[in-house]
């Protein structure tokens, strides 16, 4: 347990479940436009940006957007998402999550949240755990999301802990390689077969351990 000083999680499909509000909100947005959109194609999108995922979903139909469009689709799509989101409340924690921040907390490591999206905060503050992360990096605070590195290795610096010294914990493949990038040990939730390049596979935030890492 002493090989780490800090875990970094990332938030949706590991501290709570949002993602079927994204699916509502995309889902939405697509049928408006007339574009096929499932809950498989939906499964594409997780750990992407919105705008990744809103190209990703145009690139179905032969229509062309300009920025201006585009970007107008994406606040369409986010200002649905934040209606949905502000019904949350701290029952829709993930089955073992909370247990996983108390028990980093004891271990004496840092805990960190890194983030794509950009209502992380507002997630956050409706859960009621905004004051159980010590640093949480969100899409407004990088460049490049992920599976770029970028954002948790901006998570570690603030947390004054180098890369390697670092737990991430995340549930989609690109955010899996953006912590092996990032020079740190990757704890995947979910699938193997999904998560491969994961340095460990659990099912679910239940099974959570920090011994076991």
């Amino acid at each position: 347990m002493n090989r780490y000083k800090a875990v970094i999680f990332d938030l949706d499909g590991v501290i709570t479940d949002t993602a079927h509000y994204h699916y509502l909100a995309w889902k939405r947005l697509a049928d408006s436009l007339e574009l096929p959109f499932d809950e498989a194609f939906n499964e594409h999108l997780k750990g992407i940006d919105r705008m990744g995922s809103l190209e990703l979903i145009l690139a179905r139909g032969a229509r062309s957007f300009t920025q201006e469009e585009k970007q107008a689709l994406a606040e369409a799509k986010n200002a649905h998402y934040v209606e949905l989101v502000a019904t949350m409340t701290p029952a829709d924690l993930l089955p073992g999550a909370l247990a996983a921040l108390e028990a980093v907390r004891a271990a004496g490591l840092k805990t960190g949240l890194a983030s794509v999206s950009k209502n992380a905060f507002t997630v956050l503050d409706k859960l009621g755990i905004r004051d159980r992360f010590d640093e949480v990096v969100d899409a407004a605070r990088i460049a490049n999301s992920k599976p770029h590195p970028e954002i948790f290795l901006t998570a570690a610096r603030q947390l004054g802990v180098v890369p390697a010294d670092c737990l991430g914990v995340e549930d989609a493949a690109a955010g899996v390689a953006s912590i092996k990038d990032a020079g740190m040990v990757a704890v995947g939730v979910g699938s193997r077969e999904v998560l491969w390049q994961a340095d460990h596979v659990i099912p679910s935030m239940a099974a959570f351990r920090l011994e076991d890492y």
